[in-house]
């Protein structure tokens, strides 16, 4: 075994993924939070130090990932990089200076040898949207966090979703609630950090198709979000683990304010300088189409992900009171960027670009 073989280390994740975990599944497929460790314990790990600064992160190239990479190097910290094997290689990752190191979490034998030398780890990953959201987001991370404790890994981070116990309806919020009761059951050291919502999806979402002049989907549901930019979660997750007291705590980490969807569009209108081009989508059609593709088993996992939209769109706020947060971190609110400051600073640059591309255009026109 990968673990055995290297480092030192006397445990083997396997034989605690094989024996020390029962999960029961509903008839329906839908996870349900039980399991059990016969025996008790997991193996003792590496008796040998490892270094503080050594992190892995898991989903370093998604829109979370790629920060806190980008921020632990800036810091001064040895990152390794997670990452699937895939066709266009994750280049960029080693460019900034981190190693990577290829492993998938739907393959558990891939994942011990990944961990040797590791500290801490940083888990933002979750499934792809072809995948079933079980394969990464539950089996995958009860696989990871038993190799972890198994392997002596020393503080694990996970993020999870705001309000994500108040949803068992909705399949990938329950699975984020049962991972986070499997985490603080297994005795590792960690902290577990419930987002709202990135900034950064509202570019892609918004602005990017207001100034193509492109349709913008939207909902008549007062649903409110407080965005929050990832660089700001970032950084307030390293001084959350450099702090001794945020052991086994459970944050909650929101933006300066709750925004409903006609807000956010409204907002970009304004910084772009133009209307958009709104579709709303009634939140019965989505409730509609959920049951409909319910009839169907290969259409299940698009239900659950109507499920998660639907929730985006019912009368729910995805906001937390941060004045306890900051203190405990020691974080002046007024260092947390705003959604109007982060959306202005975009179209600010997006625009001025436009216009010396569009200068540039007028430069090299021949009149004939």
């Amino acid at each position: 075994m990968a673990a055995d073989a290297v480092a030192g280390h006397s445990a083997d994740p396997f034989f605690y993924l094989s024996h020390h975990q029962e999960i029961v599944r509903a008839t329906n497929g839908d996870v349900q939070c039980q399991w059990k460790y016969s025996g008790g314990e997991f193996g003792s790990g590496d008796s040998r130090p490892v270094r503080p600064t050594s992190i892995l992160v898991v989903g370093s190239t998604g829109t979370l990932g790629r920060q806190i990479v980008r921020r632990a190097l800036d810091e001064g910290y040895d990152i390794r990089c997670l990452v699937r094997p895939r066709p266009a290689p994750a280049d960029f990752l080693r460019d900034w200076g981190a190693t990577v190191v290829n492993a998938d979490l739907s393959k558990p034998e891939t994942i011990p040898a990944t961990l040797v030398g590791i500290h801490t780890i940083i888990d933002c990953a979750t499934g792809r949207p072809e995948e079933p959201i079980k394969t990464v987001d539950w089996e995958g991370k009860v696989a990871l966090i038993q190799c972890a404790k198994a392997m002596g890994i020393q503080k694990y981070v996970f993020f999870s979703i705001h309000n994500c116990d108040k949803h068992p309806e909705v399949p990938l919020m329950e699975i984020k609630y049962c991972t986070e009761k499997f985490l603080q059951d297994s005795g590792l050291p960690h902290i577990t950090i419930r987002l709202c919502g990135f900034m950064q999806g509202l570019i892609g979402q918004y602005a990017v198709p207001i100034l193509e002049e492109k349709s913008v989907w939207g909902t008549d549901a007062p649903t409110r979000i407080a965005y929050m930019d990832t660089q700001d979660i970032a950084r307030l997750t390293f001084i959350a683990l450099r702090n001794e007291k945020v052991n086994g705590k459970l944050l909650t980490f929101a933006g300066p304010r709750a925004w409903t969807t006609q807000e956010v569009i409204a907002l970009c209108e304004r910084l772009a300088g133009q209307d958009a081009n709104v579709t709303t989508v009634p939140v019965t059609v989505l409730r509609f189409t959920r049951q409909l593709t319910r009839f169907f088993e290969w259409t299940n996992d698009v239900a659950d992900r109507l499920a998660f939209s639907e929730v985006l769109t019912s009368d729910t706020v995805f906001s937390a009171p941060m004045t306890e947060t900051y203190d405990l971190l020691g974080v002046d609110a007024k260092d947390i960027v705003s959604l109007e400051k982060y959306l202005q600073d975009y179209f600010t640059n997006i625009l001025k670009k436009l216009k010396d591309i569009k200068a540039q255009s007028k430069q090299t026109d021949i009149i004939f």
